[in-house]
Order: structure tokens, then C-alpha cells, then sequence
């Protein structure tokens, strides 16, 4: 198991709002279970079944958690469905939820040790929902995570676990080939290219990229920060998440190139 924090942190993420008792139910039991635990809400704001924007939030809020974190998150539209409920062994933490691709992006960053299905009753409510996996399964094998039950007591090892094509940019060539991840409030085009990617084929600060998306090709210096650009231009940056981003210095990047979630990129070097 993960070295231990002095107390045991359980992060929440999901598409559940503030309106509803659902995060309450959840936070119910699992202090329930293991009450001397410390909950951390990261957001409860993910747009409605929108897998992709919860995966990135959580890959961007994540790594800055203690070592042994266990990180719950739900954003599942197949609940109540053959979808399994899995635990993610990484070399940092923990991750609880369902076996959609929510959880892969930030575990394969953290760097993935195993993987479980969730299939022991004992680790559950002893009934089980239909469409509230969240409180019956997710949330109690949290807790008892978070007690110190190791996590292949909560069912076999599985090898097959989703891998969505948002956690999976690769290289042909000298291109990297990748998809527009999250916009954010500013309108800065958030790819899934990670600055670890760039490296792989030589990319670095300073650098002038072709950007290929919707249909047109920019020349983009990446640069170190905005201001070095001149108001309203585009430029190329890595961002706090450690994504590659595409933006308009004091500008708004998703309305000027009409980027939308989902939209495939292409990166190389401007020879």
C-alpha cells in the first residue's frame, strides 16, 4: 500500500451539484466507515455525464494531494449497467469510481500500479442501488481504503479497464497527434498534450509550433508566459495543469478559432 498520511484524506469529484443530498449521502458514509477522515471536495460542478471534463479536472487537481490520497470520482452515465466499479493502485495514491475513463487520465500521470474490480460485497452497502453507485459502492470502499484494507481485497486485478482516446495522444512521425481536453473560462483551448509529450519530440520553450485544428494551420511561439505576447495574440503555452494550451493574450482563443471540446489537434515544430 501507498505510504500513509497521518490522516486519511478522501477526495470527491462528480457531476452531482449542491442542490441534491447525493455528496451529503455520500460524506455520510463514508465517515460512517472511517470517521476520522479528512473529505476534500474538488468540484461537484462537472457538467452533467461530461467524462472528459471530470478526468481532466481531477488529472489537474490531483498531484498536488499527499502521497496515499484516495480520490473518489463520479461522473457515470452507465450506472446501473455492466460497467465495473474499479480501484486504481498508483505509485501516489488511490483511485474509486467507475471503469468509464473517468479515472485514467490522472492515473496514468500518477503512474499506474494495478488495477481492481470492485466485487466484494463486504466492502459495500449491503444494498446496492441501481443508480447510485456513488453512496453504495464508491464511497464506502473509500472509506475502508482509507482504514487500511489493502485494495486487492476488494476483488481481482483486472487488465482490461477502459482507456479513453482522450488519455491516449501518440506520435506519427514528427507530429504529435492529440484532442482539445477542456476550455476554460478565459477561452484558452486546453489540449491533452502534456509537456512530457512536447519533450518526446524535441519541443521546447521558445519554439515556434504548427498547430493544426479545424481546418487551418497557425505558427505559434511556446512561450514561457502570456505577456510574451502582445494583447491579442496567439500564442502557445503549458498551463498549471501541465497541458499544452492554445490562447489570446488578454483574448479569447475557443471563440476566435471556434475550438470546441473533442476536436482533434495535430503539433510539430515550425522547421
Amino acid at each position: 500500500m501507498n505510504e500513509a498520511v497521518t490522516v486519511p484524506i478522501i477526495t470527491l469529484l462528480s457531476d452531482f451539484g449542491l442542490k441534491d443530498p447525493y455528496v451529503a449521502e455520500m460524506k455520510a458514509v463514508i465517515l460512517s466507515i472511517c470517521s476520522e477522515t479528512c473529505i476534500v471536495d474538488v468540484s461537484h460542478e462537472i457538467e452533467k455525464f461530461n467524462i472528459r471534463e471530470g478526468a481532466f479536472v481531477l488529472a489537474s487537481a490531483t498531484p498536488y494531494f499527499p502521497p496515499g490520497t484516495i480520490h473518489v470520482a463520479v461522473v457515470d452515465p452507465g450506472v446501473g449497467t455492466k460497467r465495473r466499479p474499479i480501484i486504481v493502485e498508483t505509485k501516489h495514491g488511490f483511485y474509486v469510481g467507475p471503469d468509464n475513463g473517468l479515472l485514467m487520465l490522472a492515473a496514468q500521470r500518477d503512474g499506474i500500479r494495478h488495477v481492481y474490480h470492485v466485487s466484494n460485497p463486504k466492502y459495500m452497502l449491503p444494498q446496492i442501488s441501481r443508480t447510485f453507485h456513488g453512496r453504495d459502492i464508491f464511497a464506502p470502499a473509500a472509506a475502508h481504503l482509507a482504514r487500511g484494507n489493502p485494495p486487492f481485497e476488494f476483488g481481482p486485478e483486472i487488465q482490461d479497464h477502459m482507456l479513453p482516446e482522450f488519455a491516449k495522444p501518440y506520435v506519427r512521425k514528427n507530429e504529435l497527434l492529440g484532442e482539445i481536453l477542456h476550455i476554460d473560462d478565459f477561452g484558452n483551448i486546453v489540449t491533452n498534450l502534456s509537456a512530457k509529450d512536447l519533450e518526446k519530440t524535441g519541443i521546447r520553450e521558445g519554439f515556434t509550433l504548427h498547430v493544426k485544428f479545424k481546418g487551418e494551420t497557425l505558427a505559434l511561439k511556446l512561450c514561457s508566459s502570456y505577456g510574451e505576447a502582445s494583447a491579442k495574440e496567439p500564442l502557445a503555452i503549458i498551463g498549471s495543469s501541465d497541458f499544452l494550451e492554445i490562447s489570446i493574450n488578454q483574448g479569447d482563443a475557443s471563440k476566435a478559432f471556434k475550438a470546441k471540446i473533442g476536436d482533434s489537434i495535430c503539433v510539430s515544430l515550425n522547421y
